[in-house]
């Protein structure tokens, strides 16, 4: 569904800057992730750090595939999220695909998000 935002992201418009990532990116040196990372152009878990430089790419020039990422992550076993930043947006947005999911907020609930962390 398109929705109105105020900068041309994840569309063609974007080419050129996804061009230019490719050129920064060549000059960081990644690690190995410890745990997948999910990839919102193709909805699916990477693990290596070519498949994530790939995504990063892909993800400024290509409609993303939110719902579908959140449902495989759902489908992974995994029950709980941690929005980093201010606002609960995407908590949001979580809780529209799947009601039952639990949500965290950096912003409100640092304590409760570090009582859990093992």
């Amino acid at each position: 569904m398109p929705i109105a935002v105020s900068a041309p992201s994840h569309c063609a418009l974007m080419i050129e800057a996804s061009k230019r990532l490719v050129g920064e990116l060549e000059k960081i040196n990644f690690t190995p992730p410890v745990i997948p990372i999910v990839n919102n152009a193709d909805a699916m878990f990477l693990n290596t750090t070519g498949s994530i430089k790939a995504s990063l790419i892909k993800q400024l020039d290509s409609p993303l595939l939110w719902e579908d990422s959140i449902r495989n992550i759902l489908e992974s076993g995994i029950d709980t999220f941690i929005e980093v930043g201010p606002g609960k947006i995407l908590s949001g947005l979580i809780k529209r695909i799947d009601t039952g999911v639990k949500t965290l907020n950096t912003d409100k609930d640092m304590e409760e998000i570090l009582s859990n962390i093992k």
